[in-house]
Order: C-alpha cells, then sequence, then structure tokens
C-alpha cells in the first residue's frame, strides 16, 4: 500500500486534564500516515486522484482545535475519525501526537500517543417475521445508513424464508448486507443490538418470531469466541436463509476458519 506522510505538523490548542492547560494552551505534534493508493495519481499528474496534504494539513488544524479534550489519547481518535471520513482514498491511518509540554514536572522529550485506524469490511444478515416485515428490514438499513461511523457498500435481495428451530411463527424476510465500518466487532454488535431495541426487537423465544434480527455474519478475516460477538457467525453455514442472501454480494468471501466460499458452502447446502 502506498503512503502520505506528515511529521510534526506544529499546533498551540488547549487540550489537557489541568485547568491551566486548557486556559493557557500548549503546543502539540502531528504525526500522520495515511494509506491509499497513489498509482493514478502517478500516472495522471492530476491532483484530484491523490490527497492534498496542504488541505489536509489545515483541516486537521481546524479540527483538531475544535474542541478541548482532557486526554491526547481522545485527541487523536478524533483525528483519525476525521480524515478516514473526510477523504474516500484514504483506507488507513496512523495519527501520532506529541505533547512536549506534557505537565509532569520531570525533563522529558515529548510524551505521546499513537493510533492506527482503518475502514473494515463486514457481513450483516437482517431478518424479521412480525408486524410489517419489509418496513422493518428498511427501518434497519436506514438506521445503519444514517450512522456516520457504519456505511452499506452493497444490499442482496429480499427472500421470503421458512423458520427455522421454532416453527409455530410466520415465514422471515431476510437478506444480508456488506458494510464498511470504523467499529471493532463489539462496537459492532452493539450498535445492531441498538438498533433491534429501537425497533422492539425482543429476546423471548430462541429462533422465535422478531420484529428484526441483525446477526455480524463475518468481520474481516477475524475469527472471535467472545461471549458478545462469535466470529464467524457459527450456524451461517447451515443457514440458506444466510447463505442464499449473501451469495447475492459475496459469492467468493471465503470462511476464514472452514475455507470455503459462500457459494461453495450455499451449494453444499442444496445437494
Amino acid at each position: 500500500m502506498d503512503k502520505i506522510y506528515i511529521r510534526d505538523l506544529e499546533i498551540y490548542a488547549n487540550h489537557g486534564v489541568f485547568q491551566e492547560e486548557k486556559t493557557l494552551g500548549q503546543r502539540f505534534l502531528i504525526s500522520l500516515e495515511l494509506f491509499l493508493s497513489l498509482r493514478e495519481a502517478g500516472t495522471t499528474d492530476d491532483i484530484m486522484k491523490t490527497v492534498h496534504y496542504g488541505e489536509l494539513c489545515h483541516l486537521v488544524e481546524e479540527e483538531f482545535k475544535k474542541e478541548s479534550y482532557d486526554l491526547i489519547e481522545r485527541a487523536t481518535e478524533k483525528v483519525a475519525e476525521f480524515i478516514l471520513l473526510k477523504y474516500d482514498l484514504v483506507q488507513r491511518v496512523k495519527v501520532k501526537i506529541k505533547k512536549p509540554w506534557a505537565p509532569i514536572g520531570r525533563p522529558l522529550q515529548y510524551v505521546a500517543v499513537e493510533v492506527d485506524r482503518c475502514w473494515h469490511t463486514s457481513y450483516i444478515g437482517i431478518g424479521g417475521n412480525m408486524g410489517d416485515k419489509d418496513k422493518n428490514v428498511k427501518m434497519a438499513l436506514e438506521q445503519i445508513s444514517n450512522s456516520y461511523h457504519t456505511k452499506i457498500t452493497k444490499t442482496s435481495k429480499l427472500y421470503e424464508t421458512k423458520p427455522v428451530g421454532y416453527l409455530e411463527q410466520d415465514d422471515f424476510l431476510n437478506c444480508a448486507i456488506e458494510v464498511k465500518t470504523l467499529l471493532n466487532p463489539l462496537e459492532l454488535v452493539r450498535f445492531l443490538l441498538s438498533i433491534e431495541k429501537e425497533l422492539k426487537r425482543e429476546r423471548v423465544i430462541r429462533w422465535g418470531p422478531r420484529t428484526v434480527d441483525l446477526d455480524v455474519l463475518l468481520y474481516d478475516n477475524i475469527t472471535s469466541s467472545l461471549e458478545e460477538i462469535i466470529l464467524p457467525h457459527p450456524r451461517m453455514q447451515e443457514r440458506m436463509f444466510v447463505l442464499e442472501p449473501l451469495s447475492d454480494i459475496a459469492p467468493y468471501v471465503i470462511h476464514p476458519i472452514l475455507n470455503k466460499t459462500i457459494i461453495q458452502m450455499k451449494e453444499s447446502l442444496i445437494k
């Protein structure tokens, strides 16, 4: 991956835990490492195909001084987030903020915080069988799209499917989406749970009726056994109502444990 570097951009701002830091302000040095493809800019000599680093420096300074934070950890996180949201070309960014005048009463060169952030790709299964099923699915999609941190990049067709497990309930309406997100897996699943709650999802009967169900199926190539989120989704390879819509948008994505593509898993269920 190609990179653009900016080293020790000097900004005077009012961040810090102590009131004197917020009142008097102090010197900060910001270094950026942007990961993106520079091939098109290099072959066309077109500034629109890259990140204008002069503009970037001015915008970062403006963003950095917009609010006063207690922690440089928070300020660093906000700068990284700002760059990823502002520049579509940037896939990943490292931000390092140095604080040369850190008030610790000892001689030092600086205190610094560095974060490494990027866009992640996740696949989410959506289904529901209570009330206006079509409306509930569309409302869930809207809420995801309206967030600043998670954007829908692909959407499958809608499928009407029979219930699994608990059979005494209506048919489901299912689809799958691909998203790019700044959230980590735990943050993503909690965000989706908040949407379920807002759409009146109640977990009364296992595999029972629900207004909407939002399941993280895959997240990058990550595996996880955390109680809150198991990745990949542990039963996705057994569920045609998952694999069929997912094969619409990600047929050749590989399951990181089974080492099979989505279309291969779907075909194995048909046989």
